[in-house]
């Protein structure tokens, strides 16, 4: 059995679509089971309403729920301990889960996982890793938000997490790996991505394929499985892509209206439009994985429907299930092991900025 524990209070409607997502999930996968974290008054009529959730679930109260307005460090004051946000986290590190999945306040999401679960040994700081829709299939991008302004270490610590991510998710053996630059060229770009580059290509990682640099517009294109990028470049990529998504489907919806012609001609081509509607559709990749930790925590978009949900319970599924944590801990066992310098390099960094 794969348990998943749930804050039923995140996102801006809670148990209303956190709770029928739930059910969807449990039909389709039957041997999850969840441990549902929330306040009583709100959960507990979703719940009536879906009696066979019951048979597969675990309802736990918490009197807290973390706003999505609150700073991350007013939700550790008000809400660690006893949040259900912090209750769904502490469950993967107690054991009780093996994943958690909340729609909840992002940064306080991170900041609770981040003091809850830890880092893993050799890594400084975590990732946010997203699923993009692109014209081969989909590829794994990160950071889209959790550092910003990574040093040329924490680049290829998250080549090496998006790299066992894409081999969990996509069942690739040797994900293709790129670095985000403002050209493919070697001599281009920051210090910093010139010289993670260079790690990444002397390194040679039997479970990575590294490609080189790539551009914006080849995310899109596909051109490789991983996109490693550092978060405040990541997270505009991201936001940007989402928006111009929204921006086709109003120009779509606009020239469909215009005139009486356009519209005989959508029923012509329904099924087409229906299937761009599908590919361009956010919910079916929503879910930002928090990659570095000791533990597999979820982020769903904050306004995802209850497929939306549905689709980041099924992502922490899937990683569960293939074994996402001890892919990552092999590969970063091995490339430290093959490059010793490079952990030594970072602990004379930390001194240096311990003595500054």
């Amino acid at each position: 059995m794969i348990r998943i524990s749930i804050d039923a209070m995140g996102g801006d409607h809670g148990p209303s679509v956190v709770i029928p997502a739930l059910m969807t999930v449990a039909t389709r996968r039957p041997d999850i089971r969840f441990v549902i974290y929330g306040r009583e008054e709100a959960v507990r009529p979703e719940l009536a309403k879906l009696p066979k959730l019951a048979e597969v679930s675990e309802f736990i109260h918490c009197e807290i729920a973390v706003r999505m307005d609150d700073k991350p460090s007013q939700a550790l004051r008000h809400g660690r301990w006893k949040s259900s946000m912090w209750k769904a986290v502490e469950a993967v590190k107690t054991g009780t889960a093996d994943a958690c999945i909340s729609a909840g306040n992002t940064g306080a999401l991170m900041a609770m996982s981040r003091f809850c679960l830890r880092t893993m040994a050799t890594i400084d700081r975590p990732a946010i890793a997203a699923l993009w829709p692109t014209l081969r299939g989909e590829s794994v991008v990160l950071d889209v938000g959790a550092t910003i302004g990574a040093d040329a270490h924490q680049l290829v610590d998250f080549a090496i997490l998006g790299t066992g991510m894409a081999r969990s998710v996509f069942g690739i053996e040797r994900p293709s790996v790129g670095l985000l630059n403002v050209g493919v060229e070697e001599i281009k770009g920051q210090e910093e991505v010139k010289e993670a580059g260079r790690m990444l290509r002397e390194a040679n990682m039997a479970s990575m394929n590294y490609h080189g640099f790539v551009e914006g517009d080849d995310i899109g294109k596909g051109a490789v499985d991983v996109v490693v990028t550092e978060g405040f470049a990541g997270n505009i990529a991201l936001k940007t892509a989402e928006g111009t998504v929204r921006q086709i489907a109003g120009y779509l919806r606009a020239a469909m209206d215009r005139t009486l012609m356009a519209r005989i001609g959508y029923i012509f081509a329904k099924g087409a439009f229906d299937r761009l509607r599908e590919k361009m559709d956010v919910g079916r990749s929503n879910g930002g994985v928090f990659l570095g930790l000791n533990g597999i925590v979820v982020k769903s978009h904050g306004g995802a429907d209850s497929d939306g949900f549905a689709a980041a319970i099924e992502l922490g599924y899937d990683m569960v299930r293939n074994n996402l944590l001890d892919r990552i801990e092999a590969d970063l066992d091995l490339f430290h092991a093959r490059n010793p310098q490079a952990q030594t390099s970072r602990k004379s960094d930390v001194v240096a900025d311990a003595k500054e």
